[in-house]
């Protein structure tokens, strides 16, 4: 029998005042798998993020964790489940260092004193781990380039040792150079089993990392995709309407390879 999904959600629907922002959203995510959610501005990607990770929770629905129905109502009941997630704008602090960032708010004390030296290990384990270079973690992250500050951001999400990471357009910002270094930083961390939820809008960075595409359009399922097996035209139509289903899920398994 086959393992349940890391993540199910199940009919979720959230609603502010007269706005119907997610109406019965269906989504699945294995451990060791990618999923892009894509979809226009407005279609509710940064709403569903927020109702796993439990800063907005859903109005209706469920959610299943490992196969058994879990409350997400607060960021801790994410975080104690293992759901991690680095936001848009990273929440670094620019006039603290790489080893202050990457514990802000786990710090280590030894003796009621904090113990840098310590933390100044673990940070080097942790970055070196996952291949990232950064010549001095005592240099504030404002002096970081935008790879660097992104890596940065995820490498301290995974000091809780998540088992699902959300990643909000992780790469929007980036050059080609520091786009390549953040994929890679992505491609490890699914080879090391952790489930992702990738929010892109670039179909190169999609078709380099995602397994499969998740299309959202008014708030509601559009499409589901294998990255390997369709194009990216059948994925745009899907995004854009061009194919709109009236809201009913759709699979796709077989079509032309994303050139």
């Amino acid at each position: 029998m086959p393992a349940p999904p890391l993540l199910a959600l199940r009919r979720i629907s959230k609603r502010f005042g007269a706005i119907q922002a997610l109406s019965d959203v269906e989504l699945e995510i294995h451990g060791g798998e990618v999923i892009a959610l894509v979809g226009d501005n407005g279609a509710g990607k940064s709403t569903l993020v927020k109702v796993i990770a439990g800063v907005s929770p859903a109005d209706t629905g469920v959610i299943e964790w490992q196969g058994r129905i879990v409350q997400v109502r607060r960021p801790h009941d994410a975080q104690e489940l293992g759901i991690a997630t680095v936001y848009q704008d990273l929440a670094l602090c620019d006039n603290l260092d790489v080893v202050g960032n990457l514990f802000l708010g786990r710090e280590i004390h030894r003796v009621g004193v904090l113990d840098e030296v310590e933390m100044e290990r673990r940070a080097y384990e942790l970055l070196h781990t996952l291949s990232i270079r950064i010549p001095n973690l005592r240099l504030p992250v404002a002096s970081l380039s935008g790879g660097q500050r992104q890596a940065v951001a995820i490498s301290r999400s995974l000091l809780g040792v998540p088992k699902l990471l959300l990643l909000d357009e992780p790469t929007a910002a980036l050059g080609i150079e520091q786009t390549s270094q953040v994929l890679d930083l992505i491609d490890q961390l699914r080879d090391r089993g952790l489930g992702i939820l990738l929010i892109s809008h670039n179909m190169g960075d999609i078709k380099a990392v995602a397994d499969r595409v998740a299309v959202l359009r008014h708030g509601r399922n559009n499409g589901f995709f294998d990255v390997n097996t369709t194009s990216q035209e059948q994925v745009i139509s899907s995004i854009t309407g061009a194919t709109d289903n009236a809201g009913k899920t759709r699979t796709v398994r077989t079509g032309e390879a994303w050139l």
